[in-house]
């Protein structure tokens, strides 16, 4: 399984748009045409998501499934920040925490290409469940950073705009797209799956493997962040905590989550699909809304942490262990 997804197009174009950062080639992806396929991606995925889940019922897995999407959304910044704060400043654990309780909509929309490869099916609903696991880690990331700031004893900066952070964090555009375009492939159906599947179907995965060599150059324009990250008093940021962390949380949230899903009675891809969102890192979202809540944080440490090495390594080995992790306890 893991030498099937390393021989899989999405991924071979990543490391292309890696090599040729490596290798200082001009090759390079128009900030137009990214922004194109991303939002591509999302109508593509939103659409199909709401097609298969007005073919499916809403039963009480369902709802459980959506609520523990939101539960692990604001359980996961909270240990993760108490196991950050250690090494890094309350801002910056706060604002990485946020990133690690939220969720990459790439990571989960390469899964679902991957799984779709593989023969597997998933329900709709867990494109809802991507796009409400956005905000609680937001919020929680904020409440921490406001709580612990002010037991530090150090100057609190007043006037958290509540309004625009929920605004910032509910309604930014990959959510409100994602779930208008799964509103939009409910309300239409199969019908509709009918009248655009051309363009749905037929170019997703070739739209893809564009977005994901995109991905790779910028993943790999983030690693030299590593070494150049500073915390806010100004001294080197701890880099092998930095590291060892981008690699070890996905794997213990995907752990966590597998549990959880396992108890939820998911199927194969869903278990998959939501054990992917619990081990994603967010790095579109969360910095948006870091941007206006939490200015102190430092963008050249949460960023690399999620884009350069929590990314690739769910794309390269993170996805298929966790099917494979999913086939043996749903065969257990």
């Amino acid at each position: 399984m893991f030498l099937e997804n390393l021989s899989s197009p999405p991924l071979l174009f990543f490391f292309l748009g890696v090599l040729a950062v490596l290798v200082r080639s001009d090759l390079d992806v128009p900030g137009q045409i990214a922004r194109f396929l991303s939002l591509y991606l999302l109508f593509a995925i939103g659409f199909k998501g709401g097609v298969a889940l007005a073919e499916s019922e809403l039963d009480t897995t369902v709802l459980l499934t959506l609520l523990a999407a939101m539960a692990m959304s604001a359980l996961v910044p909270l240990y993760t920040f108490f196991i950050l704060r250690r090494r890094f400043s309350i801002a910056d654990a706060a604002a990485t925490a946020a990133t690690y309780g939220s969720v990459s909509a790439v990571t989960f929309i390469t899964a679902t290409g991957y799984l779709t490869t593989q023969g597997v099916h998933w329900n709709g609903y867990m494109v809802a469940a991507m796009a409400l696991m956005e905000s609680p880690a937001i919020i929680v990331g904020i409440l921490l950073y406001t709580r612990y700031r002010e037991s530090s004893g150090d100057q609190v900066r007043q006037g958290v705009d509540w309004p625009g952070l929920l605004r910032e964090s509910c309604l930014n555009g990959s959510v409100l797209l994602i779930l208008g375009s799964m509103a939009i492939g409910w309300i239409t159906g199969p019908e509709g799956m009918k009248e655009v599947a051309p363009v749905v179907k037929d170019l997703f995965l070739g739209v893809l493997c564009l977005f994901l060599l995109d991905m790779g150059i910028v993943a790999a324009r983030r690693l030299g962040d590593l070494r150049r990250s500073d915390t806010n008093s100004g001294e080197r940021s701890p880099l092998p905590a930095m590291v060892s962390l981008s690699l070890a949380l996905p794997v213990f949230n995907a752990v966590l989550a597998l549990t959880v899903g396992r108890f939820l009675g998911l199927g194969e891809g869903d278990l998959v699909l939501f054990t992917v969102l619990a081990a994603s890192a967010s790095y579109i979202a969360v910095p948006a809304a870091m941007r206006l809540a939490l200015p102190e944080s430092n963008p050249s440490t949460y960023l690399p942490m999620s884009l350069a090495l929590t990314f690739p390594f769910n794309l390269l080995i993170g996805i298929p262990v966790y099917h494979h992790a999913a086939k043996w306890l749903l065969a257990g």
